[in-house]
């Protein structure tokens, strides 16, 4: 669940950005350079393989995906128990629309193959920088919720309303980013079925939010209006 936290919220500890590359640890500014000197070695890579321009920002978009995912499924192994979830049909919807846009994000199907976008390689940096820049807001979002984060709309034991980090701002980060990631892909990609994949994922995070806001207003009760009031739901100033 993209809002709830276990145990008193940390003021005191600052959850940041930590990368792990085998033995060795990157945290705060450190890991975000790190995982720019990854994606210029990717970028490298491709270019001495002769796979750029021509197939190379799309890899390199993969590559980032492959990182985070990595990433994501190692933290979630320290989910805290829950007290209630959501029903096993609609995890499953959701699932099956992330399945869908991440097929569609990168497989050119028949029909969409068209561009809406030109090739000018000169703005993949900035393209790939979108994604770059949203998985390290997931990322930092995804420890501030600590233990209590879970891919489903769930209920957590001795559960508390996080309002640190970009909790302060707007209340579902996490969503934002992973749209942040499918944007950035897209316009790396250029092509129709990428931009579609948006729309699909578009649909399923604004339906897990209206499930989860309701959730959270029965957790929390007055206390959530209150926090409503004075965030955003994804994006700050606009949505």
């Amino acid at each position: 669940m993209d809002s709830l936290n276990s145990g008193q919220e940390s003021r005191d500890a600052r959850p940041t950005l930590t990368l792990r590359l085998g033995g060795l640890a990157f945290t705060g500014r450190s890991a975000v350079v790190a995982l720019l000197a990854i994606v210029a070695l990717i970028v490298a890579l491709l270019v001495y393989l002769k796979l750029w321009p021509t197939n190379g920002p799309l890899l390199a978009s993969g590559a980032l995906w492959i990182l985070f995912i990595g990433y994501w499924t190692a933290a979630a192994k320290n989910a805290a128990p829950t007290k209630s979830s959501e029903s096993r049909e609609s995890r499953r919807r959701h699932q099956r629309l992330m399945n869908a846009a991440l097929f569609l994000l990168f497989v050119p199907v028949p029909g969409l193959g068209r561009r809406y976008l030109p090739v000018a390689t000169i703005f993949v940096p900035t393209r790939l920088a979108i994604q770059v820049a949203s998985g390290v807001l997931a990322v930092w979002a995804r420890r501030h919720l600590g233990r209590n984060w879970s891919g489903a709309i769930t209920v957590a034991v001795d559960h508390q309303l996080v309002r640190s980090g970009p909790y302060r701002v707007v209340r579902h980060p996490i969503y934002s980013a992973m749209l942040g990631m499918f944007i950035g892909t897209a316009v790396v990609s250029g092509e129709w079925h990428a931009l579609l994949a948006v729309a699909i994922i578009g649909s399923a995070y604004w339906r897990k939010i209206r499930l989860e806001e309701q959730t959270l207003g029965k957790v929390f009760g007055p206390a959530y209006d209150a926090y409503r009031r004075q965030t955003w739901t994804l994006i700050p100033g606009l949505l």
